[in-house]
């Protein structure tokens, strides 16, 4: 499509004395990930159901697929997938009927039904188990079949919220990885919510972070790495005692210092000389065998993006 899958500009919503939202502007750009991010409660399931059109906005407004969310909500959704609270799978059913059921929902005619529900079942890799109760599957197949669902009708926006919640570390990756088959198979773009920071720094292209309903950050999450978290040291080795460790912590340049015996991080600020902090460790006995500079992790990122401001 041309254009943004998604544009809003100064998107807000209350409710009563509560401001859930306050000037959202962001564009999300086809065939991509887009991953929405804060702490509970700072306004991301009232995006979502801003741009699906179940609720209107107080101010600003929404485009979804070129659609004003305010007048053309029902085509809106017509054009959408969502998966939110539920997973909409009946148990009792087995995986190809709980498709073609919502295929008939969607008034799909048959033979272009049958041909749908095998796509994507094949593409969450759940074809051979199409005959199995729904109901008899682990959580992380049920959700790789809720995520069929939503792609049921060829939707060109899906929104997921947390999609891989609850799940474990396998069910997890391959919820992840189905996704991103999603994105260079169909197209698709995806707007996602997750707490997850592996999910973000390996599918999203783009982020926003939002706290108190405020946005707060946008970029690439390399970009939020760099701009939000210190740099770091890692030293591999062993031997640190507690004077270097205090002579490290002296240097202007240091910010924190922590590790173990192995391993150690050094939070940098200003203009490191690094040479200088490894020669530092080296003259007070430490054998040093490796030494890495890195950014903070998308974690520490976006802990510094959403703490509170202090006075």
């Amino acid at each position: 499509m041309n254009g943004p899958a998604i544009r809003t500009e100064n998107l807000s919503r209350t409710f009563g004395p509560v401001r859930a939202l306050d000037g959202l502007s962001l564009e999300v750009a086809p065939g991509t990930i887009f991953g929405f991010l804060g702490p509970n409660g700072a306004g991301k399931t009232t995006t979502i159901r801003l741009l699906l059109g179940l609720l209107e906005p107080t101010a600003g407004q929404a485009e979804v697929l070129g659609l004003d969310t305010r007048t053309r909500a029902d085509a809106v959704r017509a054009r959408t997938g969502a998966l939110l609270d539920h997973t909409g799978i009946y148990e009792q059913l087995s995986a190809q009927d709980n498709l073609d059921f919502y295929g008939r929902i969607w008034q799909m005619p048959a033979a272009v039904r049958h041909t749908r529900v095998r796509e994507v079942l094949t593409v969450m890799g759940l074809w051979e188990r199409r005959q199995d109760r729904a109901g008899t599957w682990s959580r992380g197949m049920q959700q790789k079949l809720a995520l069929a669902r939503t792609l049921l009708h060829r939707p060109a926006l899906v929104l997921l919220d947390e999609p891989t919640a609850g799940l474990d570390v396998q069910a997890a990756a391959a919820v992840r990885e189905a996704l991103s088959a999603l994105v260079a198979q169909e197209g698709v773009t995806i707007f996602l919510t997750t707490h997850n920071m592996a999910e973000v720094e390996t599918l999203c292209q783009q982020v926003v972070v939002i706290r108190q309903g405020r946005p707060v950050a946008q970029g690439r999450p390399q970009d939020l790495r760099a701009q939000a978290g210190r740099p770091q040291l890692e030293v591999v080795g062993c031997g640190w005692n507690e004077e270097a460790l205090r002579r490290l912590r002296e240097r202007p340049e240091v910010a924190a210092v922590r590790g173990d015996d192995g391993r150690l991080i050094v939070d940098l600020q200003g203009d490191p000389d690094l040479a200088a902090l490894v020669a530092l460790l080296v003259r007070a006995g430490a054998q040093v065998q490796e030494v890495r500079r890195a950014s903070a992790s998308m974690e520490q990122a976006l802990l510094q993006l959403i703490a509170e401001e202090r006075p």
